[in-house]
């Protein structure tokens, strides 16, 4: 399938007739009489769904069977009321208008939700991973997927592309792997990632992690069309959609223009502000990642998230076991810690960020505090700084850029980044 593109300048948004224009080109009539399954994120990611939704299905109207599955990865599932906000639904209009149409969650730790349709050995992952290769990554990795999806005819991706800590940029063949995946490409995917760092990888259109995701992807043998969106604030800039590859390139390369700031200078200290969407810390420590690279040595980023009370339903007593460190704290330690996912170990370096073990030693770059809900005690448990965030007024952190501060509003997808 062609790639359509239509992408205005950086400093117009796409309107709602020339949105819908793009995808009926694409998807009017493509699927006719056929089973599709639409792959769409969850909460945590900025995207106008409720209007995408609401397109796509009418576009789509002529299909045999239209479901929609939340690519979790290993977030937390969704209940029906999170799901109808999602999708921007009432329950009545659910149970009219929207019947036949299924809205379901990704289940990456039952497995009888999963099926095993490939195994990428050690070897390949050795070839993939070059220079970042460590003996934590042993092994053959199997690649399962949910098996669900062996129920259509064709996948749709519906999701935006941003700089990602893990994979260089988001979207695209990532909504399968770690997206619908199983533990071990979640696991094997984020510890690569963390090997190679956060600065080493985010903003990169050709990473390691990406190549091991596009590996595992050619072992679906489902067709797959991508609708790439790259979104601004809750606009969208810019759609492509076509091959999952291509999209998906062509969007990363426009994400590269639209979420990347360069900074001429390092800050002793910055103020990021985590939005409401990141109501936990396992997707709020995205305001850690996009501004790691502009903080000097020895300064300080602080995660300003009062709404947040929660480290992760999920991971949280691994995080708690283990804490928040430098990748080499874990590395030097491997036999104390190979029994935690990597995924956590992956998530844990990450938000601690770049540094050194050293005689015994944790010794990081950065300081990272949290002012959020979680208690102080906690954050000492964590290995990280607290403050009452009660004691910071946003208002007072702006325009300081002179004296050293940053102050970053709705921070997470928006990359900061030096100039070189």
């Amino acid at each position: 399938m062609a790639i359509i593109q239509k992408a205005f300048s950086l400093d117009q948004m796409l309107e709602e007739k020339v949105i819908r224009q793009t995808l009926r080109e694409s998807l009017e009539g493509a699927f006719s009489g056929r089973k599709v399954l639409v792959l769409i994120p969850d909460h945590t990611r900025s995207l106008p769904l409720p209007k995408l939704f609401r397109i796509v299905t009418d576009l789509l109207s002529d299909t045999q069977k239209l479901d929609f599955m939340v690519a979790l990865g290993t977030h937390p599932a969704l209940n029906e009321s999170q799901m109808l906000d999602l999708v921007g639904l009432t329950k009545e209009e659910k149970e009219t208008e929207y019947k036949q149409v299924g809205l379901l969650n990704h289940a990456w730790h039952t497995e009888d939700a999963l099926k095993q349709i490939g195994t990428l050995p050690e070897t390949r992952i050795n070839e993939i991973a070059g220079d970042r290769w460590h003996p934590s990554l042993a092994g053959d990795v199997p690649v399962r997927v949910n098996k669900h999806i062996f129920e259509y005819d064709h996948l749709v991706i519906l999701g935006p592309t941003f700089p990602h800590e893990v994979v260089g940029f988001s979207g695209g063949a990532k909504y399968v792997f770690p997206g619908i995946s199983g533990a071990e490409m979640i696991d094997a995917t984020h510890w690569l990632g963390a090997l190679g760092g956060v600065v080493g990888t985010i903003g990169k259109i050709d990473t390691p992690v990406r190549d091991m995701i596009h590996a595992a992807a050619e072992m679906v043998d489902i067709p797959i069309t991508l609708a790439a969106m790259v979104v601004r604030g809750h606009d969208l800039a810019g759609i492509w959609i076509g091959d999952y590859l291509e999209a998906w390139r062509a969007a990363a390369e426009f994400s590269s223009r639209v979420h990347i700031r360069v900074c001429s200078r390092p800050y002793k200290q910055v103020l990021s502000h985590a939005p409401e969407m990141y109501d936990e810390l396992w997707t709020a420590a995205k305001a850690m990642y996009k501004m790691e690279s502009v903080v000097e040595d020895g300064g300080e980023l602080i995660i300003y998230a009062p709404h947040m009370d929660t480290v992760s339903l999920v991971h949280g007593r691994y995080i708690y076991e283990i804490g928040y460190h430098t990748l080499d704290y874990f590395l030097q330690q491997w036999e104390r810690f190979k029994h935690i996912p990597r995924g956590v170990l992956a998530h844990s370096t990450h938000v601690r960020g770049a540094g050194v073990y050293r005689n015994g030693k944790d010794l990081p770059r950065i300081q990272v505090t949290l002012a959020s809900r979680i208690s102080p005690e906690d954050c000492r448990k964590l290995n990280l700084g607290y403050r009452d965030p009660a004691t910071i007024d946003p208002s007072q952190w702006m325009d300081r850029e002179d004296e050293g501060i940053l102050y970053v509003p709705r921070a997470g997808e928006i990359l900061f980044r030096l100039e070189q």
